[in-house]
């Protein structure tokens, strides 16, 4: 099966039936994250259509099927409570949909610069823990409507008015939403490879809800069908730090729906063996998220189950995510009144599955066995993002682990900043070497440096800073050093001038290439005696042994 960027009607009959499929994977999930959301089951359906064209597109994963995302929706959700409360009516809402034009500018940043390939770089530990507190957010805040209950705002007053929830909840509600969630997990595997669960579950329960249970359930309400209404970037009579609030949750949106839709492209890659253009993909993502905000859908991204089915059925091309979205379009424009009866009961338990899907049970599980620096990150991000907040959370998790990070490789350069005084010492050298070191009778400091040097070695350079006042000659061995860093420059330009200083000989060897220009450029170089800059160390023992023969008979001070 041959994946090609280009839109092409070589493959028209797998790209429609792979977008057809991905169509009726999407619909109850945009409905059931649109109504998660605050913002409607249409605001879901907006985000569906807008981003699923646009970003197929112009993005740079032919096969990927894009739409609103769980985690984009839990931090849509916590965007919309906040500006909404802050700013009663309609302006509130257009401050929301501003936050999500404002994350897709971003992707489109990130695209322009050519940061596709640092995106998904953040530590796993880091992006368990979010991803697991999204997971139990939406599984706290489905609780209400699952049980027939108005749902309260956050997660902390949920879980308070939890028992009243249960006491109060209604047995239809529950019954039904029972059965969607036995559906979900129950389907044989050969009946959901040929219709989703989810619209089964969807389906059935409409049917009983119109049906046998008429008049019992609270259920979606009109859809209104046709053009959406339009919210144009709103700054005014904003404050100063709303204002600042509304760039930082846009940075989280636009930095979550890059990573989660470049983590599916490498999933589509690993399906289709094609290698996807990730700076491509954050600027089509990107100009489809700002169109969604624009029209009063949600933000989102590339999404993992429907762009698996869409490659499984055999679609090739981005026609497929284009037809995908077509056919949405079709259903907002003409069938969107039947969702009227779709009951809350059925698609809170549609978001109940997707939370626990989302939920890194595997790592969790497992975490601290693994590490216990490792499980402690995981475990307070994840409580942070369910009990604090979802920014705060990534930012000290990224924080702590960044730091924890520094510390390892510090130690790690460390261990190649290597002091050798004796032949004892030199399990490095070669036996020439060794046998030369032999001679000098310990009066001759070598520091054998290893592999890339940069802060993280500059403490254990000063360390060694110490033991020059005991030894006559000072050796520098950058033999098997690739860069040097400015901080481990000016550790090393401060021990190279106290044995100037000191009256000690000091011998640099084996530097060149960036090295060689790091030395110079720092002026380390320049007090040292051209012949005492020697190609290898076997070069520099020999001239100790043949040229200092006085001074290392004499005592060292």
């Amino acid at each position: 099966m041959k994946i090609t960027n280009y839109i092409h009607t070589r493959n028209l009959r797998g790209d429609l039936f792979g977008g057809l499929t991905a169509a009726i994977v999407a619909l109850p999930m945009a409905l059931a994250f649109g109504v998660a959301s605050g913002a409607g089951a249409i605001a879901g359906l907006y985000n569906a259509v807008i981003l699923g064209f646009f970003a197929a597109l112009l993005g740079g994963t032919p096969t990927l099927i894009s739409g609103p995302t769980g985690p984009m929706t839990v931090v849509m959700a916590a965007v919309i409570v906040t500006f909404t409360n802050k700013y009663p009516g309609p302006e509130g809402w257009a401050i929301s949909f501003t936050v999500v034009m404002m994350a897709g500018l971003f992707q489109i940043l990130f695209g322009v610069l050519r940061l596709g390939k640092y995106i998904t770089l953040m530590p796993y530990t880091v992006v368990s823990g979010f991803m697991s507190g999204v997971g139990f957010i939406m599984l706290i805040l489905q609780i209400p409507p699952f049980l027939g209950q108005e749902g309260v705002q956050g997660v902390v007053k949920t879980l308070a008015a939890l028992p009243g929830f249960v006491s109060n909840a209604s047995p239809p509600e529950v019954g039904l939403g029972a059965l969607t969630l036995a559906l979900l997990f129950l389907t044989p595997p050969r009946v959901s490879r040929t219709v989703p669960p989810q619209l089964i579950a969807l389906v059935l329960g409409t049917l009983i809800s119109a049906t046998l249970l008429s008049g019992q359930l609270e259920v979606v309400g009109n859809i209104p069908a046709g053009l959406p209404e339009f919210y144009l970037p709103t700054f005014s009579g904003i404050s100063g730090g709303d204002l600042q609030l509304m760039v930082i949750n846009a940075l989280v949106l636009g930095m979550l729906g890059s990573i989660d839709s470049l983590l599916t492209s490498i999933i589509s890659d690993s399906l289709t063996q094609y290698e996807h253009n990730s700076n491509k993909e954050l600027i089509g993502q990107g100009i489809g998220n700002m169109l969604s905000g624009f029209c009063g859908g949600l933000p989102g991204a590339g999404a993992t189950i429907g762009t698996v089915i869409n490659v499984q059925v055999g679609a090739t091309t981005a026609i497929s995510g284009m037809f995908h979205a077509v056919t949405l379009l079709v259903f907002v424009f003409v069938a969107a009144p039947l969702t009227q009866m779709v009951p809350l009961s059925v698609l809170a338990a549609i978001a109940l599955k997707v939370g626990i899907d989302i939920i890194d049970w595997s790592f969790l599980k497992r975490a601290h066995r693994l590490s216990i620096k490792a499980a402690a990150i995981m475990y307070g991000v994840m409580l942070l993002t369910i009990f604090v907040d979802l920014i705060v959370a990534v930012g000290a998790g990224v924080f702590i682990a960044n730091v924890l990070t520094i510390q390892r490789l510090s130690d790690i350069q460390a261990k190649n900043v290597k002091v050798i005084t004796a032949s004892d010492d030199a399990e490095l050298l070669e036996h020439e070497e060794k046998l030369l070191l032999e001679k000098v009778k310990g009066k001759v400091l070598l520091i054998h440096l290893g592999a890339s040097l940069s802060f993280g070695a500059a403490k254990a350079i000063s360390q060694r800073h110490s033991m020059i006042g005991q030894y006559k000659v000072l050796i520098l061995d950058f033999t098997n050093v690739p860069t040097l860093g400015v901080t481990a420059s000016l550790a090393m330009e401060k021990m190279v001038n106290d044995a100037l200083k000191q009256g000690l000989d000091v011998y640099v060897v084996g530097s060149s290439g960036k090295v060689e220009d790091r030395l110079q450029k720092f002026d380390i170089l320049g007090p040292i005696p051209d012949k005492h800059q020697m190609d290898t160390l076997r070069d520099a023992l020999h001239d100790v042994v043949e040229n200092h023969q006085e001074m290392l008979a004499t005592p060292t001070a």
